[in-house]
C-alpha cells in the first residue's frame, strides 16, 4: 500500500507493535474454492448424463426402453442440439464444470466485495472522512467508520486508533509516531487484502483453461469423425457434418466459458483496485493530518 514515503531518522526505532485491526464482519467469501469446483462438477455431470443424455434427444429411439443414452442398448444419432452436445464426449462435463465454477464464484465475489465496500457509497465515505480529518474531528471520523463497516472502514479505524495513541504518546519522536501510523495502515490492509482477492486466481486460471478444453474437445471430435469416415471407406457427408457439429459445440462452450471468466476477472479486479485506491487516499490523508498538526 502506498500511503506516504515518510521514514524514521537514523537511530530512531519504530514502536514494537501497532494496534491490531479486526477483519471485516459479514460475508467475507467462500474460503474453499475446491469445494465449489467439486459441487459444480457434480451438477455438470448430472446435467450431462440426465439432461443432454435424455433418450428423447436422439433419433430412432422408439423401441428403446432406457430413459438415458448412457443406459441405451445402442448408439443413436442426435436429434437436436442437446443430443449433439452430449455426443461431444467427456470434455463436455469438464467445460460445464468450469462454466458453473465461474458463475458460482462471480456471485460469491459480488456479495463479498459488496460487504467489503461497506454500507454506503465508498466515494461519499472517503470524502466525509477527509472532511472530518481536515476539521480535526477524530470522533466524527470514528463514528463514520463504525457506521460504514467494510474493509476501508476497518483500515481507517485501525489508523485512527493508532493516531489517537500516538497523539497521547510523549515518548516517541514525531517521525516515530508517523512510522507507527503507517505501520498500522499496512497491517490492516494486509489483513483485508486476502479476503478481497479470495478465489480470483481460480477465475483467472479458467480464463485460459476453458478455451483450451474447448479446443481439446474439438480436436478429439474431429479425430473421431475422420476415423469413422476412414473406417467406412468413403465420405459420408451427413455423418461428417454431424461429427463436425459435435466437435464445434465444444469450441463454442469453451469460448463462452473463457469469455465469462475474463469478464468476471477484469470486473472484480477493477473493483478491488478502486477499493485499494480509496485505502491509499484515506491513509495518506490521515498521515498528512498528523504531520500538519504535530
Amino acid at each position: 500500500m502506498a500511503t506516504t514515503n515518510a521514514t524514521a531518522p537514523q537511530g530512531a526505532t519504530a514502536p514494537k507493535s501497532a494496534p491490531k485491526a479486526s477483519q471485516s464482519k459479514g460475508f467475507t467469501g467462500i474460503k474453499s474454492g475446491f469445494a465449489v469446483i467439486i459441487c459444480c462438477a457434480v451438477i455438470a455431470v448430472c446435467i450431462y448424463l440426465f439432461g443432454f443424455g435424455a433418450i428423447s434427444n436422439f433419433k430412432g429411439t422408439e423401441g428403446e426402453t432406457a430413459s438415458f443414452s448412457f443406459l441405451a442398448s445402442a448408439s443413436y444419432e442426435p436429434a437436436n442440439l442437446m443430443g449433439t452436445v452430449y455426443k461431444g464426449g467427456f470434455v463436455v462435463p469438464i467445460i460445464w464444470t468450469l462454466f458453473f465454477t465461474v458463475l458460482a464464484l462471480a456471485i460469491e465475489r459480488f456479495f463479498a466485495l459488496r460487504s467489503a465496500y461497506g454500507r454506503s457509497s465508498l466515494t461519499k465515505f472517503v470524502a466525509e472522512i477527509k472532511k472530518a480529518l481536515r476539521d480535526k474531528d477524530l470522533v466524527k471520523a470514528q463514528q463514520l467508520c463504525d457506521a460504514q463497516r467494510g474493509s476501508v472502514a476497518n483500515v481507517v479505524g485501525a489508523a485512527l486508533h493508532s493516531y489517537k495513541e500516538m497523539d497521547a504518546n510523549t515518548e516517541y519522536t514525531k517521525e516515530q509516531k508517523v512510522l507507527n501510523i503507517q505501520k498500522s495502515l499496512e497491517e490492516a490492509t494486509a489483513l483485508e487484502m486476502p479476503m478481497l482477492q479470495e478465489n480470483l486466481p481460480i477465475i483467472g486460471t479458467i480464463v485460459t483453461l476453458g478455451t483450451l478444453m474447448g479446443l481439446l474437445g474439438t480436436v478429439l471430435g474431429m479425430i473421431r469423425s475422420f476415423s469413422a469416415m476412414g473406417a467406412e471407406g468413403g465420405a459420408d457427408s451427413s455423418a461428417l457434418s454431424t461429427g463436425i457439429s459435435e466437435a464445434l459445440v465444444n469450441t463454442a462452450s469453451g469460448i463462452a466459458t473463457g469469455a465469462l471468466a475474463v469478464i468476471t476477472y477484469n470486473y472484480y479486479t477493477n473493483k478491488i483496485d478502486r477499493l485499494t485506491f480509496a485505502l491509499d487516499e484515506v491513509g495518506f490523508s490521515i498521515v498528512q493530518t498528523f504531520n500538519a498538526t504535530h
